[in-house]
């Protein structure tokens, strides 16, 4: 039988049946959608004849189907076959590599794990004023189809005293109660300092300090208890004041606590989670003052840094300094063509190297992060290793808050 024959068997079968529960939900648009975990119920379901294959023979099937399909959509196919049963599932992942070794985004977790190192990640923005909604897509420029696959999306809630990005893994659901929220961004009453919160513990090992000020509340029958109750703040942006009020591109500082500055050291890694939070076998347990009685479970925020074990120091970016153009009459970097419109917002990121660091020049010069507009409410980002998606973009949602000190 051919392998197309066989993955059109399986999808009609009983790959439409786990389809129906599949992680990959076609809502909203959205390209990654959480993984649901199996149910004990699920579990002793019979799994159907694909489940027999003989090893050797399955994992040639999806090894091809994974080497075939490189681009979005045909390559929900890979998905598929992580969706027919349980030994397909661990099949799949066993052969679908991070995007830092294959520079792909395929399942949730991709979005958590850092970029490749060579190629850039290419994605863009999408604004939506009147909903102060922000969709990341995966993708160079908006299609003419209007069917880019949604990575992440982000709405902005302004408060008395700050303002916050509720990042999400769809697009209706902004819900902190929902196994969607990946995290948060949360700014001070100024708008020069911008706090990312992000619900998947620090691999670093990191017990952060609960907030002293306010703490959000959900009833326990809304909570997933496979949910984690905390926010860990694994990062922060600056934004220099302009006192001064001179012309010019704003100058940010960006600290990245949950990545040690090693990871851009020759052989150095990054973190790299291999599950997320939400759906961790083992539970997470909160520091003993979160939990407060049986009938709700405080979600607590931590600006506290994260204090890595081992006192490690952490990854530092800063924005390249732009050149002024004198026909042009403004400020200027090369993006390389990937933004064509004129913005105090554009920006790119590099590492904050110190004379006494081991980094070669190259490494230096190397752009990690680079946002800029390209188009009425569209904007590029490109981001690569060290950085994962969901923090690029939680670094590029702080470029959209108003800052009338800093310009």
């Amino acid at each position: 039988m051919m392998l197309k024959s066989i993955v059109r068997e399986f999808r009609d079968g009983i790959g439409s049946k786990s389809l129906e529960k599949a992680c990959w939900r076609c809502r909203a648009s959205s390209v990654i959608a959480p993984d649901e975990p199996t149910t004990q119920s699920e579990s002793l379901q019979p799994q159907g004849r694909w489940a027999d294959l003989p090893s050797e023979l399955l994992f040639d099937i999806i090894q091809r189907v994974e080497e075939s399909e490189t681009k979005w959509p045909a390559r929900t196919a890979v998905v598929s076959c992580g969706s027919v049963c349980k030994s397909w599932r661990e099949v799949t992942n066993e052969i679908v590599k991070t995007p830092e070794q294959c520079g792909q985004l395929t399942f949730p977790i991709s979005l958590k794990q850092p970029g490749p190192r060579e190629a850039p990640i290419h994605c863009y923005i999408r604004r939506d004023r009147a909903s102060s909604t922000y969709f990341l897509y995966h993708g160079l420029v908006p299609s003419e189809m209007g069917n880019d696959k949604l990575l992440l999306a982000a709405k902005r809630i302004r408060r008395a005293t700050c303002t916050e990005f509720v990042i999400s893994l769809v697009s209706d659901d902004f819900s902190r109660a929902s196994n969607t929220y990946v995290g948060k961004l949360r700014s001070n009453f100024l708008g020069t300092k911008f706090n990312i919160f992000d619900t998947q513990p620090p691999c670093g090992g990191a017990s952060p300090t609960q907030q002293s000020g306010r703490a959000h509340k959900f009833h326990s029958k809304q909570v997933s208890p496979r949910m984690p109750v905390c926010n860990y703040n694994i990062g922060s942006v600056s934004y220099e004041l302009n006192v001064l009020r001179t012309k010019g591109p704003r100058r940010m500082h960006c600290v990245m606590d949950s990545i040690p500055f090693s990871s851009i050291e020759e052989g150095g890694t990054a973190p790299t989670p291999t599950n997320l939070a939400h759906f961790l076998d083992q539970s997470i347990s909160p520091p003993p003052e979160i939990t407060k009685g049986k009938d709700f479970i405080t979600n607590s925020s931590f600006p506290s840094p994260i204090q890595p074990v081992g006192a490690v120091d952490p990854l530092v970016l800063k924005n390249k300094a732009p050149r002024w153009h004198e026909q042009l009459q403004c400020w200027c970097l090369n993006f390389k063509g990937r933004v064509t419109v004129a913005s105090v917002k554009n920006f790119q990121l590099a590492a904050a190297v110190e004379p006494f660091h081991n980094i070669g020049e190259p490494e230096q010069d190397r752009t990690i992060l680079q946002f800029g507009k390209i188009g009425k409410d569209i904007f590029t980002m490109d981001y690569c290793y060290p950085l994962s998606a969901f923090q690029a973009f939680a670094v590029c949602l702080s470029s959209f808050d108003t800052k009338p000190v800093c310009e």
